[in-house]
């Protein structure tokens, strides 16, 4: 069966909550198939008045969607990332149109970090890194590395994590922005 993964891998996001600080980086890369259709999307954004960062991984449509629900939330529960995280991943999970969408998302401020998904997962990761999309595993274990064994701050761990995803996952690409809140 053709899923939507199959047909579109559009994303590395890669987060860092260290210090006091998050970085969310993301790749430009959207690839089609075999053929890379874009290389400068972006992917990582500020929400809430730049008091929230936010990225996502998946169909771009259905991820402009779900951002948009999401800064509803974080309008309802303002300073409340948490909250808003959880009713939006209750609101994707059992609405009837909102649960088609197929995307993930990674959301943070200074102090906490977050995965979204439509299945209703809200997950903090324990030492503040994640990482979503088909080279997020790459970045993720790059990252751990880089914040474990250096003094690097978030937004250079974050950065350097995606530049050595996409030595190694042809779905990402070393176009790189990287979003940071104090």
């Amino acid at each position: 069966m053709d899923t939507i993964h199959d047909r579109v891998r559009a994303t590395t996001v890669l987060a860092v909550v260290k210090d006091g600080r998050i970085a969310m980086a993301a790749d430009g890369q959207v690839t089609v198939g075999d053929t890379v259709m874009k290389i400068g999307a972006e992917k990582v954004r500020t929400l809430a008045r730049n008091r929230a960062v936010v990225g996502f991984a998946g169909g771009a449509a259905d991820a402009l969607t779900l951002l948009e629900r999401l800064e509803g939330k974080l309008e309802t529960h303002p300073g409340n990332i948490r909250r808003a995280a959880v009713e939006l991943a209750r609101d994707w999970r059992t609405d009837r149109a909102l649960r088609r969408l197929e995307a993930m998302m990674l959301v943070g401020d200074a102090e906490s970090l977050l995965v979204v998904s439509g299945n209703g997962d809200v997950i903090e990761p324990d030492d503040g890194i994640a990482a979503i999309g088909s080279g997020g595993a790459y970045a993720l274990s790059a990252a751990r590395a880089l914040a474990r064994h250096s003094d690097m701050e978030a937004g250079a761990i974050a950065e350097e994590g995606l530049r050595i995803a996409a030595e190694i996952c042809i779905y990402t690409n070393d176009n790189i922005k990287v979003v940071s809140l104090p």
